[in-house]
């Protein structure tokens, strides 16, 4: 492989030479250390994490709807590798079903194929919390063909991690690297089963870190990826992203897509928040999660003038909850967090990340920038992630952006429907935001569950957490439509 450094005019070819070059840069003050090893080799990556990696079929035995010709509908009708994609990817929120009659539906089960890594030689699996979410059964092949039945061990959807497990003893496994000091421009490797591909491996290097890219829609929900170029495609969800030594550094999540495939970006979880939530679940059963009691965002150029520091980026204190750990160790708000635990928090995803290795009653060192200018060294005792209680009312529509109206006898005719609620009128909320839905449209059910009148709708999200699927039709369309957003 050749490197070019240039200098002024001049530029050195660097092939096949094995070496370090220190190389400062008179215009950014960044002195680099570049080490030179000669052409990259996959290989090693490849023979070391390709056996670690397993194929997982998720089975649903939930039912599906028909379409007019009382086949499977259009959604079920893809090829199967590209079901499990739009089955269970995050980024598709929004899809539709044909079908021409509610109550008509066909009991054939459906299998979703992904990935998954083995984290012991006992068996234990991690994978994304999206691949195994409501399945009947999961069944795991090994790189040598040998197949078991997984139990889960536990999930954790605030991640998007699960961890499954197999009854079988001397696996390979892999070894986990270090997401910290992963590079951007370091090259990586994926290993997974994209299309039903088994083992397939590609290869990119790290394009960003700390990326948020706001996918996971539960309340509390940690989004801190390493952004990769590495070619992922539906089935590498819970496969391994690992160096060129073999270790792991994340676990492939999601793709960045305007056509359902690859199409240049691609996202995993860091392995420093794989390691703490697995370890969790084995222990366990559920991930003790810690918190600083703080409302945050980033801070920018136009934030940095207001308050006159010289910097901008950090993560700004919006609020400082009362009896949170931030406050009782002297945080306060409009301070600025620029590390912790001498890790740079240059962004608030950055800064999620680090505390969700944490557990309750860990101490952790926090530096804040006050008043634009003076340093402050602050020691921090996490406490308790407890989830703020979402209490749903009349407020809620206020929220949604949505008027809703019962539906008279006509409409139930013109839509050809025995209940729901026409959305009268929209404003700017969830609805607005979120979903394609228009005015005009009538919901027949919330989360499969039919609604009637607005108390019923709104009480049905009284016991509701995470994800929000409405269903219903539009005048003179045969189609159900399903919109999926958060709240």
């Amino acid at each position: 492989m050749i490197f070019l450094i240039f200098q002024g005019c001049q530029a050195q070819n660097k092939e096949n030479e094995k070496g370090t070059e220190t190389i400062p840069n008179s215009a950014t003050g960044i002195t680099a250390k570049i080490s030179y090893t000669g052409i990259v080799d996959f290989r090693y990556a490849a023979k070391i994490a390709t056996p670690t990696v397993v194929n997982i079929k998720s089975l649903f035995k939930s039912k599906v709807p028909q379409n007019q010709n009382g086949d499977e509908n259009e959604f079920y009708n893809l090829p199967d590798p590209l079901k499990e994609f739009f089955q269970s990817d995050p980024f598709l929120r929004q899809f539709k079903f044909q079908t021409p009659n509610s109550s008509e539906y066909n009991s054939m089960p459906r299998v979703g194929s992904a990935s998954g890594v083995l984290l012991t030689a006992d068996g234990y699996i991690v994978t994304n919390n999206h691949v195994v979410k409501g399945a009947d059964e999961i069944n795991i092949t090994l790189f040598d063909g040998r197949t078991y039945t997984a139990k889960i061990v536990g999930t954790d959807p605030l991640t998007d991690l699960a961890l499954l497990k197999i009854d079988e003893k001397n696996l390979s496994f892999i070894l986990f690297g270090d997401s910290d000091v992963i590079e951007i421009g370091e090259w990586v490797v994926a290993v997974g089963n994209p299309f039903n591909l088994a083992s397939t491996v590609t290869a990119g290097i790290v394009s960003a870190k700390a990326r948020n890219i706001n996918i996971l829609q539960d309340q509390g929900a940690i989004e801190s990826f390493i952004q990769t170029d590495a070619a992922v495609n539906p089935g590498n969800s819970g496969g391994a992203l690992v160096t060129l030594e073999g270790k792991l550094i994340g676990i492939n999540t999601a793709i960045a897509t305007p056509t359902g495939v690859y199409a240049g970006y691609a996202f995993a979880i860091p392995v420093d928040i794989v390691k703490k939530v697995t370890n969790d679940l084995m222990k366990y059963g559920v991930v003790q999660r810690a918190v600083l009691g703080i409302s945050i965002r980033d801070l920018n150029s136009e934030l940095a003038k207001t308050i006159n520091i010289n910097r901008a980026n950090g993560v700004y204190v919006d609020a400082v909850m009362d009896n949170g750990a931030a406050k009782q160790a002297g945080i306060r708000a409009k301070d600025v967090i620029v590390s912790i635990d001498n890790i740079e928090t240059i962004t608030s995803s950055k800064l999620q990340e680090i505390i969700s290795r944490k557990r309750p009653g860990d101490m952790v060192s926090i530096m804040v920038i006050r008043n634009g200018k003076d340093k402050k060294e602050l020691t921090v005792i996490l406490k308790k992630y407890t989830p703020v209680p979402i209490v749903l009312s009349a407020d809620l529509l206020k929220e949604l952006g949505v008027e809703l109206q019962e539906i008279s006898a006509d409409d139930k005719t013109k839509y050809n429907v025995r209940n729901g609620l026409k959305v009268k009128k929209l404003y700017d909320g969830n609805l607005k935001e979120y979903t394609n839905i228009r005015e005009g449209f009538v919901i027949t059910a919330v989360n499969k569950i039919p609604v009637t009148t607005v108390k019923s709708f709104i009480e049905v999200l009284q016991n509701h957490q995470g994800d929000i699927m409405i269903q219903g039709k539009y005048t003179g369309d045969p189609t159900f439509y399903y919109y999926v957003f958060g709240m």
